[in-house]
């Protein structure tokens, strides 16, 4: 076996192996039904009862069995929230943000699917709610703070909305009037002010905080290369922290006193949410689990009211999807540090970052994100042309030595070392490099893995379409054999299906077809065992990324493509023409013998 086709095969051997360990998918765990519980583990580890010693109107999921979301949000009084990105409502009870969906995103490409819902109130099969109230201290006890129960009462504003503001009321009926005044920008990201008026004769100390809950385990997709989970940031240090890990956090783990900047939120495929405070303001970023409840917590410094004063404190409360541009400008225009980090990018965010930044420009410029997937691959060829022409100049070289090669193989027979030496100095002499040839695919490989995980976690390829049939980019193309690419008339196997995966569709042929194509430049390797492998790799590897997501499929096709046309132009250019035809006609005739 000569070094040319040795290279092409550990080349092939690693593209291979990477892979084989993107296309192993960990199952996602089966979604339980979420209990209701009678109260909650609030900031600094204080049980905060939700209805008193006997929970009438929050029950029980032994008294009560999981309700619709419309049903549970019904059992309370309400003030609507409506901004051109979110609607939902804030429930009084708790003065809780507990029932959101997301204008712009549906479940599914119907027009007439749900909205995506974000936050849903405790009482459905899957609680998931911000609430932000106060720690008594000194002066105050337990009863004299609002809670997770307390009714509210609406002062100002009815519907909560960019520019209407809303203000909740609640007196103690011991001389202390609480406030909590909501507002909400265009996109996702609530200010939330919290005051107290203290009208006793007597000083008072209480620490604010903002808790997000979600009960029960929540649904994941449960591959290895998204984090879900608690994302937070702590004085310029990231942390992520998965679902599963949780129960076995310990308080210490869970726990981070923050001088100055920092953040925390739940981190799903698309979506999130995060308690942002004051930049700035040192508080205690805790995340925790108790009670089949996952919880991330934000509690603040004490805070001192005199008697006749009032105190308040403000935080941000960012709910909806994480696009790139929006959770861009938070972290730009108010300040909060690394935010853009709360997307999943990776261990090569080196790659994907700027990749992202480029792919969102093109579909900006295009209006259409498979032609900018299609044009990010054209302007990657172009960087790595350098590196790719020195490769195949190189295994042009290689090419001509093959007869002295030959004969050094005779020559030195079984003496390997003798070869290994000739070789080397063959090499020396001709000033060829045997390895410049796996170069560009070893190259590849982090671009390719980067913009995998580009087109996997961010929203903007989410239901993102590209020409005809291929309405979704983030979805494996939904075409398949099955019923010939929807000619017969009966629906292709679900792509949950194991029919899906030999059953595949017009985009991954064609990912073979160019795959083989390319391996016709050169005439067919004489070794029996390295002819089998090539001519077994494309279709290989055409019913293994069958189930990646179409826009994943469409950048390798146009890679391939490009890299076609790069390898014969330079091949050209050396003197070598290439007879692809004849190449093809020849593998067929030696396969009929």
């Amino acid at each position: 076996m000569d070094d040319q086709n040795k290279n092409l095969i550990l080349a092939t051997a690693l593209s291979f192996l990477v892979i084989l360990v993107w296309f192993v998918l960990f199952p996602p765990p089966p979604v339980e039904e979420a209990t209701v519980r009678d109260e909650i583990v609030a900031a600094d580890g204080t049980t905060l009862q939700v209805e008193g010693d006997v929970p009438t109107d929050v029950p029980t999921a032994s008294l009560l069995a999981p309700q619709s979301v419309e049903d549970a949000v019904g059992e309370s009084a309400r003030v609507d929230i409506d901004s051109p990105s979110l609607i939902g409502s804030l429930s009084l009870t708790g003065g809780r943000i507990d029932d959101l969906r997301l204008k712009d995103y549906r479940e599914t490409l119907d027009a007439d699917a749900d909205l995506v819902r974000l936050l849903a109130p405790i009482g459905t099969a899957a609680p998931y709610y911000a609430l932000h109230g106060w720690v008594a201290s000194v002066g105050a006890s337990a009863d004299q703070v609002p809670g997770p129960s307390t009714e509210w009462n609406v002062e100002t504003g009815e519907t909560l909305s960019p520019g209407n503001d809303v203000v909740l009321r609640w007196d103690n009926g011991a001389g202390l009037i609480f406030r909590k005044t909501f507002a909400l920008d265009d996109d996702f990201l609530f200010t939330v002010t919290q005051s107290v008026e203290n009208t006793t004769g007597a000083d008072i100390a209480l620490r604010p905080y903002g808790l997000v809950a979600r009960h029960g385990e929540p649904y994941q997709i449960g591959f290895f290369i998204q984090h879900e989970g608690v994302v937070r940031m702590s004085d310029g240090s990231m942390e992520e922290i998965n679902y599963d890990d949780m129960p076995d956090l310990s308080t210490e783990e869970g726990r981070i006193e923050v001088e100055e900047n920092g953040w925390i939120g739940f981190s799903d495929q698309y979506w999130m949410t995060a308690l942002i405070p004051t930049p700035g303001r040192e508080f205690r970023s805790t995340a925790r689990f108790a009670n089949d409840i996952y919880q991330i917590e934000t509690v603040y410094p004490m805070v001192t009211v005199p008697a006749g004063a009032t105190a308040d404190a403000d935080s941000q409360f960012f709910a909806g999807a994480q696009e790139w541009e929006v959770i861009r400008s938070y972290q730009n225009d108010l300040g909060i540090e690394r935010f853009l980090d709360s997307i999943d990018w990776g261990w090569f965010f080196f790659l994907t970052k700027p990749i992202f930044a480029v792919l969102h420009w093109l579909n900006g410029l295009i209006g259409n994100m498979g032609w900018a997937i299609i044009g990010l691959t054209l302007i990657i060829k172009a960087l790595l042309l350098p590196l790719a022409y020195k490769s195949f100049v190189s295994m042009a070289k290689m090419r001509e030595l093959q007869p002295q090669m030959e004969k050094l193989k005779e020559s030195a027979g079984d003496d390997r070392e003798k070869l290994q030496k000739g070789m080397m100095e063959l090499y020396r002499t001709n000033k060829v490099n045997p390895a410049a040839g796996c170069l560009p695919i070893l190259m590849q490989i982090p671009i390719f893995f980067s913009l995998y995980k580009v087109i996997f976690v961010t929203i903007e390829l989410r239901h993102a379409p590209w020409v005809g049939w291929i309405d979704d980019l983030s979805a494996p193309d939904p075409s398949s054999i099955f019923n010939l690419f929807g000619l017969l008339p009966w629906d292709a196997p679900a792509p949950e299906s194991f029919l899906s995966l030999i059953f595949i569709g017009i985009m991954p042929i064609a990912l073979g077809i160019s795959m083989w194509l390319q391996q016709k430049l050169n005439p067919p390797v004489t070794d029996p065992t390295q002819r089998m492998i090539f001519a077994w790799m494309p279709w290989v590897f055409m019913f293994m990324l069958g189930g990646f997501a179409s826009g994943l499929v469409l950048y390798w096709i146009a890679n391939n493509t490009i890299t076609f046309i790069q390898q014969y132009t330079i091949m050209r250019s050396q003197g070598v023409k290439p007879d692809v035809f004849g190449n093809i006609l020849g593998r067929t005739k030696s396969d009929n013998k």
